[in-house]
């Protein structure tokens, strides 16, 4: 069982695992710089199609709607024709919707364009991060998935410079058709990529798992690994997306999908999606300006998202959280006074919204931000594992939908203090979810996450 392998026993090579990693995380670029682009191009969406508040709500919520699809059908592909064939797919997509987005004529075919888009983040959000897990060893792989993450705010900063760059012209069409080139990019290096070792080990294609394994692992490793999966495959769990509320598979159910919804409703997407209003409700009027604070608030995430990767495997995820959640929830809260009393604050109050975004997303971008990815991708059996990510793809989908399709409209109904004092009150109950439902993976082999995880459901 995966509780008797010694992580000693298993000699790797780091260089290979690493460069497998960064390039199926790239897809994380393309999510990134999708789903951050639209903060600069609204601003001049707006304008061009003369938006209403629930239309630019829902341009940028229809992304979502696109991601939980693809999700729903990525989960299943991922597990029928493998992850790299997966990851394959979702790169043709993220080139057709960018095309599509620069060359939209009216407001519907930007619409579907967001869509595909969207559908092609479910596919790749669902493979990679699994891809990646399958792949790592125990004592690395929350650095190696956390490489997603990295790649995912680092397309998110892309995105906010090209906005910054492109504002002056209001050249809304190019920011969208930019995001080709990392597309096309992300196709050439994934044909490089091997299968996933476990993936061909539970489609009976033995000998190329083992072929797999022996770039990258000794054979001593190899071995061990080869008879942990088996050991595991011999689990009553089938591949049928119902099998997920299996006895097996519950307990994993409900960390994924609860963790990736409250990593939601947190208020994560409302500071991507609409950093320049929020920047502009605190006086930061000006368009570039506003632009500008949010490309440090995408910044800080990238870094802090580096910090994670130092220290997860170090640390552990639970600690990590216990910070990160604990300080998202100061932040937010000290946001909420401010706006409630903007009379104190007057011209410092962009000052202070500012201070406490950064300080915001340097907490998620060392906690929530990462962790969500690694734990999704440990937590469920190998049978279902892709449609396990799916289902907590589609769960972080359908919640982020909702937050960011309600966000101006409740700005404008419950005001802004109590928006953000909104959020603030789901971090506590995040706090609450990780001591008393989430587990401590760290250093474990995913097999015996996913047995230990059916035995305390």
């Amino acid at each position: 069982m995966a509780d008797s392998i010694n992580a000693s026993d298993i000699q790797v090579n780091r260089g290979f695992l690493w460069r497998v990693s960064f390039i199926s995380g790239l897809g994380g670029i393309l999510y990134g710089y999708d789903m951050g682009i639209i903060a600069a191009a609204l601003i001049f969406i707006r304008g061009s199609f003369a938006l209403s508040t629930r239309m630019q709500e829902l341009v940028v919520s229809i992304v979502l709607i696109g991601a939980m699809l693809g999700a729903i059908i990525g989960g299943g592909v991922a597990d029928r024709i493998g992850r790299r064939a997966t990851l394959l797919w979702g790169g043709c997509l993220f080139v057709v919707g960018s095309i599509l987005a620069q060359l939209s004529p009216n407001i519907m075919t930007l619409m579907a364009a967001r869509a595909l888009l969207g559908l092609a983040i479910g596919f790749t959000s669902v493979t990679a991060p699994v891809y990646i897990s399958e792949l790592s060893p125990p004592q690395s792989r929350g650095r190696l998935i956390s490489l997603y993450q990295f790649a995912l705010t680092l397309g998110i900063a892309l995105a906010n410079v090209v906005g910054y760059w492109l504002a002056a012209g209001q050249a809304w069409r190019t920011m969208f058709g930019l995001g080709v080139l990392p597309a096309v990019l992300f196709l050439i290096l994934v044909l490089t990529l091997p299968e996933s070792p476990r993936w061909l080990f539970s489609v009976g294609r033995m000998e190329q798992a083992h072929s797999v394994l022996r770039t990258y692992t000794n054979e001593a490793g190899g071995r061990l690994l080869l008879e942990d999966i088996q050991s595991a495959l011999q689990a009553k769990v089938d591949k049928r997306w119902s099998s997920l509320w299996s006895p097996a598979a519950r307990g994993a159910l409900v960390v994924a999908v609860g963790f990736t919804v409250l990593q939601q409703v947190t208020g994560i997407n409302t500071i991507i999606y609409y950093g320049p209003q929020i920047f502009s409700l605190a006086g930061i009027t000006a368009d570039k300006s506003a632009i500008f604070a949010t490309l440090i608030v995408a910044v800080t995430n990238m870094v802090f998202t580096v910090v994670a990767m130092v220290l997860v495997d170090r640390l552990g995820r639970k600690p990590l959280l216990y910070a990160g959640v604990g300080g998202m929830t100061v932040s937010l809260f000290v946001l909420a006074y401010a706006f409630h009393h903007q009379e104190l604050f007057r011209a410092s109050l962009g000052a202070v919204a500012t201070a406490c975004l950064v300080f915001y997303i340097a907490c998620f971008a060392f906690s929530m931000g990462p962790i969500a990815w690694i734990l999704v991708s440990e937590v469920f059996p190998l049978q279902v594992r892709a449609r396990g990510v799916a289902a907590a793809t589609i769960g972080s989908g359908a919640s982020n939908f909702v937050v960011s399709a309600t966000f101006l409209s409740l700005i404008k109904s419950a005001g802004n203090a109590a928006t953000f004092a909104t959020y603030g009150f789901f971090c506590i109950v995040t706090l609450f979810f990780v001591r008393f439902i989430v587990p401590e993976t760290k250093g474990r082999e995913l097999e015996s996450i996913s047995t230990k995880t059916a035995d305390a459901a």
